[in-house]
């Protein structure tokens, strides 16, 4: 049994806690929030026997082998460090870092102490989206490929009427690109790895975050469009689009469902079953890196091209986090 801690107190938080213990490969031993009332609240539904509000005393605690870590994104790669130099494998809630200067910081300290680092991506471990990779030949030669994800946020309400919410606030790393874009760019990477050139552009909040952008990725003479937003709803399902067919993905994030439709001929089911929780595929990928103490992985290299590409957008879109500057 790995005994984790999490780091957050949030409803991202509980749905790994319960993934986590679906898989029968976890058991929750800590909790940390900055206040104990907080910790108290969460562990309540679980059998915790730890409550920490210093992550120094959690980093130092040996109890816990692993921890996942759901705190605001500008403090993911400075927390990831602290449990990895203390000897902690841990699983980080997207994105990695804020720069992809911090996510290569955070990846070289997991290979130094030698422990596992795993970003919390889980939509390359659903089972339609490892079919997905496994049909992507059936499209034939690939031209076009339009990746969406488009949500109204439930805190732009908040951010209109002059509150400045997390989700709004360029001191938390946030953003559309950095929150559900990711997504779009993530899955990207992991079907076909760093493109040749990136082109973004993105309509800015006076909070200085992106409240929605277009990025355009270059694969040799082919093109893969990113259509993200916080301010505005899509029904829309992505797109692989060859030159032999189509492979379609109703709501990315989850893989839904998966069809190919060939040129010229009908639409051909591949949706796999997959768990309600989705956070489930993700934990289980996590377990076996721990378990086989697999410091190198191939999500590392996925990580470090997304925060490459991260980086690069928001330059090109003028959204600039206060990490830029360290």
């Amino acid at each position: 049994m790995i005994r984790f801690a999490v780091v957050g107190t949030n409803w991202i938080t509980r749905q790994f806690v319960d993934a986590a213990h679906e898989t029968g490969k976890y058991q929750l031993t800590a909790v940390y929030s900055r206040t104990l009332e907080q910790a108290q609240h969460f562990a309540s539904d679980y059998p915790v026997e730890h409550l920490f509000t210093s992550l120094t005393a959690l980093a130092q605690s040996d109890a816990v082998d692993a921890v996942y870590i759901a705190s605001p994104n500008s403090l993911h790669a400075e927390q990831a460090c602290l449990f990895l130099n203390h000897k902690k494998h841990v699983i980080c809630e997207k994105p990695l870092a804020s720069t992809l200067r911090e996510a290569q910081a955070v990846i070289a300290c997991a290979r130094e102490n030698q422990v596992v680092l795993f970003e919390a991506f889980k939509t390359a471990s659903l089972p339609n989206f490892l079919a997905l990779r496994q049909a992507l030949p059936k499209v034939g030669r690939l031209r076009k490929a339009l990746f969406n994800y488009c949500q109204y946020s439930s805190r732009y309400q908040r951010y209109l009427d002059g509150e400045n919410p997390n989700t709004f606030n360029p001191a938390f790393s946030n953003g559309s690109i950095m929150d559900i874009g990711y997504y779009c760019l993530a899955s990207a990477v992991a079907l076909w790895g760093e493109p040749d050139a990136v082109i973004a552009s993105a309509c800015l909040l006076e909070s200085g975050v992106d409240a929605h952008g277009t990025v355009v990725l270059r694969y040799g003479d082919a093109d893969v469009t990113l259509l993200h937003s916080k301010v505005s709803d899509s029904t829309l399902p992505s797109e692989i689009q060859g030159e032999a067919g189509s492979l379609v993905i109703e709501k990315l994030s989850e893989c839904q469902r998966l069809t190919f439709v060939p040129r010229g001929g009908r639409v051909q089911e591949l949706t796999q079953g997959q768990h309600i929780n989705t956070m489930l595929y993700e934990a289980e990928t996590f377990a076996g890196l721990v378990s086989a103490n697999q410091v190198e992985h191939p999500a590392l290299e996925v990580s470090l091209i997304t925060a490459k590409l991260l980086t690069e957008i928001r330059a090109q879109t003028g959204v600039i986090f206060p990490a830029d500057s360290q």
